[in-house]
């Protein structure tokens, strides 16, 4: 192992030696030509700041450094990718092109993205990973020196007509290669990392920072902006008592996931928790209650090199998003290398990565999820050069994802393990609170608005489930009489749905919905249920939404038979890229998806509370889904573990927990799941009705323009009349 290291220690020292020469020849353009020069000069230099960083953080510079110091180191390392400076950067596909080509500023902008990756990696001192990256922009950086040093020798002038450039695919081999070689690697300690507590990075600031010093927050190498500062901060103020409620609701609700399910929790050892930079405080008091469960936490970190699979939908731990456009330009980079055959390799790594960790993988509970939202609002833009992949790469994609889906459930079942969600608001929110509403509330700032917002979304977190259970038996007592449900909107909402239900055949002992209280899905306040796709169709339309980060203005999905079969957004100016968008990023690239949820939100005072702040557009889908109707597409929230039997309050099985496409699961089971559920709100200002029809045709009206009318449900529109 020292010997090893060692070896480490002299390739490192040699490729950094090369890139600082690289950073003083390249930008002369004498070897490549002026255009490629002042980018591999680029890269460079950016390589060479970082590894001076290396150098502070391995001096203990984090820890003595003035915190204007910090600032201005962080900001150096990402400075390149923040809006102001995007345009002009390497790292956007279309600027990229624009000096370099199309073929080669794909390319080139890829590996500068891939480059970019470094930085968490420099702080963790993981010196591999740093090594592996850095000679592959040497390699590539040598690819063209060569070919420009061949044409000089055959008397050729290189610049002219391509000539002193390398093969476009030469190149390509050089990256797929490296993702190739190195994936084996890279999926192994994404499984150490996600199955062992064992020196984990994330989870020893946690316990050993001194949160009080919002310095704490540089150590990790993420991007730390005023939002991450400022929630650092007021955590840090935030009482005792409350830090030990926020982080009890989110412990107890997942020890009630267990609970409810009828899971056995005492076998387990770990519990996988994923959460943004600034909850420290929260965390900390969050891994005592877990380990007084018998578990110890494990957490990774959202994936920025191309190895460890990047998405613009973060998962894990991770600091502010210095540019959600950068994301989105490179969400597909995986298109330059993509095919069969590396598709099979990585399946094949990952069964020998799992084989390796399967008594870890045994006794891992499952993931504990605090999410954020209030970030600014992000209108994607389309790049006209990013990468995109074909359609056969799409069905690759869509294969591997399902297949990795499998394996990760043959080592980790779905029915030992579970979840919970919980979700607070971060300070950028603060930006919608403007001069207008501060008077109407009776507050003089933007910053007391926030204190007094996030004791609201406190109190939503932690409602009376009891009351909340009891009121949503009277609906599903209700729905269980319904041969089917009728939904329409109102106030420009075109929406028009028919939901075919569940046919109870002992309803003395059975039930078609679920009765969500606060566990798995905190807060409190659904009933659901997995609908009848044959018979299920109509319009889903809905004017604003956010989902899984991003907006969609008008997104329409048209049903029949329980699936997808026309979809569509007015976001872009082409019916064709409003299309696209929502193939991509709601139906997750496949050719349709059916209707995995049906449920009705009863969470009245979540409503009112975003009213009352004029945040509605910026609830999460975890609080949104609360609040009105929610129809979800992909599996269902039983997806593979329909056959656990499951009950409610009052006893009775909920009987509903596959449709037609989960039943192939046993025949065809890369035909019964989709590996995605997306979660879409009818928000109560936008519903006219929601009915339930029995086989008579006699309907009883649970909802009525947005206000709950059951006889036994007023109690839910007590937070409007107090709103």
């Amino acid at each position: 192992m020292q010997e090893e290291r060692e070896i480490l220690f002299e390739r490192h020292e040699l490729v950094m030696e090369r890139i600082r020469e690289i950073a003083r020849e390249a930008v002369e353009g004498e070897d490549c030509g002026e255009a490629f020069g002042a980018y591999f000069a680029r890269v460079a230099d950016f390589l060479v700041r970082l590894d001076e960083e290396r150098r502070f953080i391995a001096g203990g510079g984090l820890k003595t450094a003035p915190i204007e110091e910090l600032c201005a180191r962080n900001r150096a390392l990402y400075e390149d990718i923040l809006p102001a400076d995007y345009e002009e950067s390497y790292a956007n596909p279309d600027c990229a092109a624009g000096r370099l080509g199309e073929t080669f500023g794909v390319m080139l902008s890829f590996l500068y993205r891939e480059m970019r990756s470094l930085i968490p990696f420099v702080y963790e001192g993981r010196l591999e990973e740093i090594v592996i990256r850095l000679e592959l922009f040497v390699e590539v950086y040598g690819s063209f020196v060569y070919a420009w040093q061949e044409a000089k020798e055959h008397g050729t002038e290189p610049g002219t007509d391509g000539a002193g450039l390398p093969a476009a695919e030469d190149v390509r081999q050089i990256l797929y290669w490296f993702v190739s070689d190195y994936t084996e690697t890279a999926v192994e300690e994404h499984l150490r990392e996600w199955l062992t507590p064992e020196g984990n990075f994330a989870i020893d600031i946690i316990k050993n920072a001194d949160l009080s010093d919002v310095r704490y927050l540089f150590g990790y190498g993420e991007y730390i902006g005023e939002n991450e500062l400022e929630l650092a901060r007021f955590m840090a103020a935030l009482s005792e008592e409350k830090i030990r409620v926020m982080a009890d609701t989110y412990t107890e609700g997942y020890r009630k996931g267990f609970e409810v399910a009828g899971k056995d929790l005492s076998g387990k050892k770990t519990v996988e928790i994923e959460y943004r930079l600034g909850f420290e405080r929260m965390m900390r008091q969050a891994l005592e209650n877990f380990e007084r469960m018998g578990l110890k936490a494990v957490c990774y970190r959202a994936p920025e090199s191309i190895l460890y699979n990047p998405s613009i939908f973060k998962a894990g731990y991770y600091g502010g998003e210095a540019n959600r456009q950068y994301d989105f330009d490179h969400k597909d980079d995986k298109a330059l290398f993509l095919d069969r055959n590396y598709r099979n390799h990585k399946l094949e790594v990952t069964r020998t990565a799992f084989e390796k960790y399967k008594d870890a993988a045994a006794v891992h509970a499952g993931p504990a999820v605090l999410e954020t939202f209030g970030e600014r609002d992000f209108e994607p833009k389309n790049s006209k050069y990013a990468a995109r992949m074909s359609r056969e790469q799409d069905e690759l994609w869509v294969e591997y994802r399902a297949r990795a889906g499998e394996l990760r459930r043959q080592y980790i079942p779905e029915e030992e393990r579970s979840f919970t969600i919980i979700a607070f608001p971060v300070p950028e929110i603060q930006e919608s609170f403007d001069g207008a509403l501060l008077r109407k509330l009776g507050m003089e700032s933007a910053g007391e608005c926030y204190r007094a917002f996030f004791e609201e979304i406190i109190r939503v977190n932690t409602l009376d489930y009891q009351m909340y259970r009891d009121i949503q038996q009277r609906i599903i007592d209700v729905l269980d009489t319904a041969d089917f449900c009728e939904i329409t909107g109102m106030r420009g909402n075109r929406t028009k749905l028919r939901v075919n239900l569940w046919k109870l055949a002992d309803p003395a002992k059975e039930t078609i919905f679920e009765n969500c209280v606060a566990d798995v899905n905190i807060p409190v306040g659904e009933v659901f249920t997995s609908p009848v796709l044959a018979g299920t169709g109509g319009l889903l339309h809905v004017s604003r939404v956010y989902l899984n980060g991003l907006e969609y203005r008008d997104l329409e999905l048209e049903f029949q038979d329980g699936r997808i079969v026309r979809y569509g957004c007015s976001n872009f100016a082409s019916e064709e890229e409003n299309r696209e968008f929502v193939r991509e990023n709601v139906l997750f690239r496949h050719k349709t998806l059916p209707l995995g949820e049906f449920a009705i939100g009863t969470n009245t005072t979540a409503y009112v509370v975003a009213e009352k702040y004029g945040v509605q557009d910026k609830f999460p889908i975890l609080i949104a889904e609360k609040t009105g109707p929610h129809f979800a597409v992909g599996d269902t929230c039983y997806s593979h573990a329909e056959e656990i039997r499951v009950f409610n309050p009052d006893g009775k099985e909920i009987v509903a927990r596959d449709n037609e496409v989960a039943r192939l699961r046993d025949e065809a089971p890369d035909k019964a799941y989709f590996n995605c559920h997306t979660d879409i709100t009818i928000p109560y200002d936008e519903l006219g009705e929601l009915a339930a029809v029995r086989k008579d045709g006699s309907r009883a009206v649970i909802i009525r323009e947005g206000r709950f009318v059951l006889p036994g449900t007023e109690e839910l529109n007590r937070a409007f009349e107090e709103g």
